[in-house]
């Protein structure tokens, strides 16, 4: 009986092939090829990174005021010293007294001379040849060395399979007018390039990763992104998917139109058009697969309502799924309002319902008494079967996982459908996010908001104003409006020393005892959260001090003024959809952003964007820069960096650039395609499905 071997330190990090080795790409470089006497290494006061050598003379280990390895080494031109606050005994010995070392690293003013601390040391002899081109530093997890990782991609570099794993695999007359175009190395020699840049590389070109070397790569990667996501488009249109024409007899569509006529609003030409848009996507023969986007406020739920109507009224039944229970609820309470009156059965189904209560929603979602459901992730378990689901609306899209959002499908008789999905986000995403990651996805924007919305004022204020901010709270619950107070965190943390919601609910109380002031955050059970928002509804609480459970859903028109504790600790998209909560009935609506110093520098960009701009555009632009797209795209949960060499900013012209070339292997050289993306992307390709 044979063994399995544990894998190597290697293979846990994914580096399990010399194609996989080749693709492990630096994330910085070392300047190994000059030597300095010590006397240059230290004259000039230098602080960069500077390499030299020489004899060790002295080897000790101190115990004040911590344990410490303290090195002496010495040329024929001067002494330094080396500090080890951290070091293992087999490093004591390699810097054995008599031993020649070759050391690099910082050069700084110690105790006791010039020093450098924790420099990386090689024993080697005086006349040792230095390298001719500079030194990678891989990315590595715990306990591998730069020096293993190094050894493992050159000897890859020299595997003979490697040439056919990295062949050019595009035509090559594109290929030649790619790589004249703009300078760009064949493959195999950017790769090569990467791992072992010459002494005169331009090495600010490789930090920035703007060299043709990397342009080259990002290119390839971005054409397998685009490839995967333009077949996945091609794939959907060819699934089966329920049609819901929109019905010419009235009769049939009672649905929808009993909705329209007991809205208490009209639609705007902007809700009117993605409707129109959703609309001819459900009467499609494959499933929609759209994104509906839309600032807060702007009326995206009534559109995803009338679309569930549609589906409905053809006798299927429709879901909406929301990443809270706060939110869900809302949208619970709302469509059922709308609904019930029109003779449909709403269920609601979330995680902390009662074992029977879950039980009960199951059993009528499974034999379909209930035609429209409402819940939170608890709607895609694996116990809730659905009688006859058409469509799926999806709500706050970028909060679920990327796992979570994959297509729902199901029998309807003999045959398997896929049914329709609508997500709705009230961030709106950039542009380059949506042509590399959405490429499958049909955008609708609702670009207006309903008439009588005013804009929202935003004012910057110091901590310290603490007491100016409360008094002018005061004057504002005295005009008979409310406010909401926010809150980072529930109770004192050790780490971030920050105005908790329980101790500002004290605060509050204590300074404004002529109003009543309720508490909300996510440590209360559901029902007591309901309780306490249906107060703050009906005005019977006028001031709700709450954490960030109010981010998303909450709609109380009569409350204006939002104050934001900590703001310096949210970031762009909490406070635009924080923001978003006021400005919602006729009076001028105020958010309040209080910050503690020191601030930093992303803070105070931050704080200032947010208060000069209230466009969701934008905002979400700064927040890809800040934030990368995989927090954004709901992706980091499903534990795959989906771009590895691509920054959307930098890169953004390379994306059409790739667009145009996928679009011309998937028309015209089908054969290559399968071996370009088994090469970039391998077991990765699902996710960009989503």
């Amino acid at each position: 009986m044979t063994t399995k071997r544990p894998p190597t330190a290697l293979e846990k990090m994914g580096l399990n092939s010399p194609m996989a080795l080749a693709l492990h790409l630096p994330s910085r470089y070392e300047d190994e090829t000059e030597l300095f006497t010590i006397e240059d290494a230290l004259s000039g006061g230098r602080f960069a990174a500077v390499q030299t050598q020489g004899v060790v003379i002295r080897n000790q280990v101190l115990f004040r005021p911590r344990r410490q390895l303290l090195v002496t080494i010495e040329d024929d031109t001067a002494v330094l010293q080396l500090r080890f606050l951290n070091f293992y005994p087999s490093q004591q010995k390699q810097m054995a007294v008599g031993v020649h070392v070759r050391v690099r690293g910082d050069v700084r003013e110690g105790f006791q001379g010039p020093e450098m601390v924790h420099p990386t040391v090689r024993a080697v002899t005086p006349d040792a040849p230095l390298p001719r081109s500079l030194t990678p530093v891989y990315p590595a997890s715990a306990g591998i060395s730069q020096t293993i990782i190094r050894k493992a991609v050159a000897q890859a570099l020299h595997e003979p399979s490697l040439k056919e794993s990295l062949a050019e695999f595009l035509p090559a007359k594109l290929l030649e007018k790619l790589l004249f175009s703009h300078d760009w190395p064949k493959l195999q020699a950017a790769i090569t390039y990467l791992h072992q840049p010459p002494a005169d590389a331009d090495t600010q070109a490789l930090l920035e990763r703007t060299h043709p070397a990397w342009r080259r790569v990002q290119f390839e990667e971005l054409l397998a992104q685009q490839i995967s996501l333009k077949r996945a488009h091609s794939i959907r249109r060819q699934r089966r998917a329920p049609q819901f024409e929109k019905s010419k007899n009235e009769t049939e569509s009672k649905i929808v139109d009993g909705l329209l006529k007991a809205l208490p609003f009209k639609l705007t030409g902007a809700q009117e058009h993605v409707w129109t848009e959703i609309g001819r996507d459900l009467s499609n023969t494959f499933p929609m697969n759209r994104l509906l986007q839309g600032d807060v406020g702007s009326g995206k739920t009534v559109v995803a309502a009338l679309a569930a109507a549609r589906v409905m009224d053809h006798g299927f039944q429709a879901a909406v799924m929301a990443p809270t229970e706060i939110l869900a609820e809302q949208h619970y309470l709302k469509m059922k309002e709308w609904f019930e009156p029109l003779g449909i059965k709403v269920a609601w189904l979330s995680g902390s319902l009662k074992a029977k209560e879950k039980r009960l929603a199951q059993e009528i979602i499974e034999n379909g008494t209930a035609q429209l459901i409402i819940g939170t992730h608890a709607l895609i378990q694996e116990t809730v079967s659905f009688a006859k689901l058409g469509l799926a609306v999806i709500d706050e899209q970028h909060r679920f996982g990327v796992r979570q959002r994959l297509e729902i499908q199901q029998r309807v008789g003999s045959e398997l459908f896929y049914c329709h999905q609508l997500m709705m986000s009230a961030t709106p995403i950039p542009r380059t996010l949506a042509m590399t990651y959405y490429a499958d996805l049909d955008v609708s924007v609702i670009d207006e908001l309903p008439p009588g919305r005013k804009p929202i004022v935003t004012k910057v204020v110091k901590a310290t104003r603490r007491a100016e901010v409360i008094g002018g709270l005061r004057d504002w619950l005295s005009k008979g409006l409310q406010a909401y107070w926010v809150c980072p965190l529930i109770e004192e943390s050790e780490v971030l020393q920050l105005q908790t919601a329980v101790e500002s609910f004290e605060q509050l109380t204590v300074a404004l005892p002529d109003f009543k002031i309720g508490l909300v955050h996510g440590r209360l059970k559901s029902e007591e959260k309901a309780a306490v928002m249906a107060a703050f509804k009906a005005n019977e609480i006028q001031l709700l001090v709450a954490t960030t459970v109010i981010e998303v859903g909450v709609d109380v028109p009569n409350a204006a003024l939002m104050v934001i504790e900590h703001a310096e600790r949210f970031g762009y998209a909490q406070i635009h959809q924080l923001r978003g909560r006021v400005g919602r009935g006729s009076a001028d609506s105020v958010c309040i952003l209080m910050y503690a110093e020191p601030l930093s520098m992303a803070a105070k960009e931050r704080l200032q964007t947010l208060r000069e701009t209230s466009d969701g555009f934008v905002i979400a632009e700064r927040d890809l820069s800040l934030r990368g797209p995989g927090e954004l795209l709901g992706a980091k949960q499903s534990g795959d960096a989906m771009l590895r060499f691509v920054d959307l900013q930098r890169d953004a012209w390379l994306i059409e650039l790739a667009q145009q070339v996928a679009e011309r292997l998937l028309a015209d050289h089908a054969d290559l395609v399968e071996r370009h993306l088994e090469r970039w992307l391998g077991s990765r390709t699902e996710f960009l499905k989503a």
